[in-house]
C-alpha cells in the first residue's frame, strides 16, 4: 500500500493560459484517486478560489485555498531596467491554513496587483513577514529563490550556493516558523531532479522537513497536448517553432499516490508529509451568509432615529458655509425632503 498523498501544488484554468484544469474536473479526479483534500495554487491570483471551494465541499474533500505568488527579488516597488520578466519575480507556495489565513493570501495578492505589478503581480519579503499569520509556505518550485539559489548548470551546487539558499531558509522559517517546508518535485525535468538532490542536502544540515509537491497543469495525461496549445497562445508562438517555451513530457497531470511514489522513490517521508499538511487546514468560509455590522443607538431611542439625529449632524457640518443649503438657523427644506426620502429607503428596506 503507498503512502498517502496530497496535491498542495496544482493549477486550474485560472493560471492564465499555463493551466488546462477545469475546477470540477480537477476536483472530480482527485475524488477518484481517493484523496480527502486538495489544494489549488494557481499562478499569481485567487480568482478560482470560491468556486474551487465550493466544488470542494460539494466532493466532500477539505479544500485547501492557496497560490503560487510571483515574489519581487526586492521592494514589490521596484521597477529596475534591467530586470527581465524571469529576473523580476521568484515563485513562491503559499497555502491557508485557517480562515486568517486565507485573509491574509486575499491581502497579500491584491497588493500584488496594485503595488507590486511587473511583468507579473508581485508580493515581497515585507508583505510575507507582515501577513504570514495562518500560512503555510513551501519554498516552491524549481523558479523559487531557494532552488535558484541551489542550481548550477548540471552539477552539484557549489558550498556558496548551499550558504545562499540555507540564509534564504533562515529568513522563511523566521517568518513562518514550523509552518515552513522545503519543497521537492519529479515531473521528468533533469532541473528538478537537480533542485531535488540540493534541497534534501540542505535540508539534512538545517533539519528542515522536505514535502513532495507534483507540479499539475491538467487533470490526465492525455491532456497535455491541450496544456501545450495554451502555451503557446501564451508566448504567441506556433507548435512548429523550434525555440519556443514547452513543458517536455506528459507528467504534469493530477498524479495518484502510486504514481507519485513511483516518480520520487526515496522520498516516501516527504510524500507523507503532503498528508500531513493537509490535515492541518481547516478552513471555513461560511458562505451564503450575510455578516452585517450590529449597531447599538443609546438609550431612549431607535435605530431609525439615531440614524437620523447622525445624518443631520453630517448635513450641518458638510454645508457649512455653503449659503443656499440654508434657510435661517435650519438646513434648507430641499435639503430636509431628499434626507427623508433617503432615510425612508433604508428604513423601509
Amino acid at each position: 500500500m503507498s503512502a498517502p498523498f496530497v496535491h498542495l501544488h496544482c493549477h486550474s484554468h485560472f493560471s492564465l493560459l499555463d493551466g488546462a484544469s477545469p475546477i470540477k474536473k480537477l476536483v472530480g479526479r482527485a475524488k477518484e484517486l481517493g484523496m480527502n483534500a486538495l489544494a489549488l495554487t494557481d499562478h499569481g491570483n485567487l480568482y478560482g478560489a470560491l468556486q474551487f471551494y465550493e466544488a470542494c465541499k460539494a466532493a466532500e474533500i477539505n479544500p485547501i485555498l492557496g497560490y503560487e505568488a510571483y515574489v519581487a527579488p526586492g521592494s514589490r516597488f521596484g521597477r529596475g531596467s534591467g530586470l527581465n520578466s524571469r529576473e523580476s519575480s521568484y515563485h513562491l507556495t503559499l497555502l491557508a491554513q485557517n480562515r486568517t489565513g486565507f485573509q491574509n493570501l486575499v491581502k497579500m495578492a491584491s497588493a500584488a496587483f496594485l503595488e507590486g505589478f511587473y511583468h507579473k503581480p508581485r508580493i515581497d519579503r515585507e508583505l510575507l513577514a507582515a501577513h504570514s499569520e495562518g500560512i503555510i509556505c513551501l519554498s516552491g518550485c524549481v523558479s523559487g529563490e531557494f532552488s535558484r539559489a541551489l542550481l548550477n548548470g548540471n552539477g552539484p551546487p557549489a558550498e556558496d550556493q548551499i550558504a545562499a539558499a540555507i540564509e534564504i531558509t533562515e529568513w522563511f522559517h523566521k517568518v513562518f516558523g514550523n509552518r515552513y517546508y522545503l519543497e521537492i518535485q519529479d515531473n521528468g525535468l533533469d532541473i528538478q531532479k537537480q533542485a531535488m538532490a540540493a534541497a534534501v542536502e540542505v535540508a539534512h544540515r538545517v533539519g528542515l522537513p522536505l514535502v513532495a509537491t507534483s507540479d499539475a497543469h491538467y487533470v490526465n495525461q492525455s491532456d497535455a497536448e491541450a496544456q501545450d496549445v495554451l502555451l503557446c497562445i501564451n508566448t504567441g508562438k506556433f507548435r512548429t517553432d523550434a525555440n519556443r517555451m514547452k513543458m517536455e513530457g506528459d507528467q504534469f497531470f493530477l498524479r495518484s499516490a502510486e504514481q507519485m511514489m513511483a516518480a520520487m522513490p526515496g522520498q516516501e517521508d516527504a510524500i507523507r508529509r503532503s498528508q500531513e499538511i493537509a490535515d492541518l487546514v481547516d478552513i471555513d468560509l461560511e458562505l451564503g451568509k450575510r455578516h452585517f455590522p450590529t449597531f447599538h443607538p443609546p438609550e431612549n431611542t431607535t435605530s431609525e432615529n439615531y440614524l437620523r439625529e447622525l445624518c443631520l449632524a453630517g448635513l450641518k457640518e458638510r454645508y457649512a458655509g455653503v449659503p443656499d443649503r440654508w434657510e435661517g438657523d435650519d438646513l434648507s427644506t430641499e435639503v430636509l425632503e431628499r434626507l427623508e426620502r433617503e432615510l425612508g429607503v433604508i428604513n423601509k428596506l
